[in-house]
């Protein structure tokens, strides 16, 4: 996002923040009825482009949104929707990926609170490592002719039960409403936004061998200590992989003697 919109989106999820921060607001409640309005305006592409015309004013929109949703979902949501559309968005698309954003944000909360939320960054990886290992898998769930039902439930058969509920319903989201992304880019969000919940990057590490704790409590540390902030391992195993470990962080990629380069790296800024 760009400009306006960015500026829209981060007073969105300063609002959002305030509320989840009240335990008397349900966030999966909330994370349900944002999913909800993401549908619907993800579909109704003239509804959306009324919502952030800049040639109606803020009152008008947030009016139209009372209207419609009044008695459909919580007074909580309709005054959250309300208040994104009084804001300018640069296209009218980018408020429909952060009413996504902000439904994902909200059930990710919802884990915090549980304390499942290390669990649920953990099955978004492992499950899409599945997916990457199984073809016939991923192009039965991004098969744009397969019912929606049918995904949701060939999901259920493969997390109920087996995941945290908030990586299910998170994955379902994903699967059956992909809105044009790619199941790995959407994987991948909401990797990231689980790590912010904890103010984390995350560094998807692949070893020839298992990792010891020791090794990933050092790997861990350095790293943190390299890019001034906490680190979530994602942990993958292959036996070809050079070098005996490589590290990614958001674009960058690490091969080699990681952990020996990182110590290194280590000492000269503490130096």
């Amino acid at each position: 996002m760009h400009g306006a919109s960015r500026e829209a989106m981060s007073a969105a999820r300063g609002r959002l923040d305030a509320l989840t921060d009240s335990t008397s607001v349900d966030a999966v409640a909330l994370a349900d009825e944002l999913a909800s309005v993401t549908a619907l305006l993800g579909q109704e592409i003239s509804l959306r482009r009324v919502l952030t015309d800049p040639a109606k004013s803020a009152d008008s929109k947030a009016a139209l949104v009372g209207r419609l949703l009044t008695g459909k979902v919580s007074g909580v949501t309709v005054d959250l929707v309300s208040g994104l559309v009084r804001n300018r968005w640069s296209r009218s698309r980018d408020l429909v990926d952060s009413l996504e954003e902000l439904s994902a944000v909200a059930d990710l909360t919802a884990a915090q609170r549980q304390g499942a939320l290390d669990d649920v960054e953990d099955e978004l990886f492992r499950f899409g490592r599945i997916v990457a290992s199984s073809p016939g898998l991923r192009s039965a769930l991004t098969d744009t002719a397969a019912p929606r039902e049918s995904k949701a439930a060939l999901l259920r058969g493969l997390l109920g039960g087996r995941a945290q509920d908030v990586t299910e319903r998170l994955v379902e989201r994903l699967v059956t409403r992909p809105r044009g992304r790619s199941l790995e880019t959407g994987l991948e969000s909401l990797s990231r936004l689980a790590a912010e919940r904890r103010d984390r990057t995350v560094a998807v590490v692949t070893s020839a061998v298992p990792l010891s704790d020791q090794q990933k409590q050092r790997l861990g540390d350095a790293l943190a200590k390299l890019y001034g902030r906490r680190m979530h391992l994602n942990l993958d195993v292959d036996p070809e992989v050079i070098g005996g470990v490589r590290v990614q962080v958001g674009d960058e990629v690490i091969n080699g003697s990681i952990a020996d380069r990182l110590e290194d790296a280590s000492r000269r800024m503490a130096g």
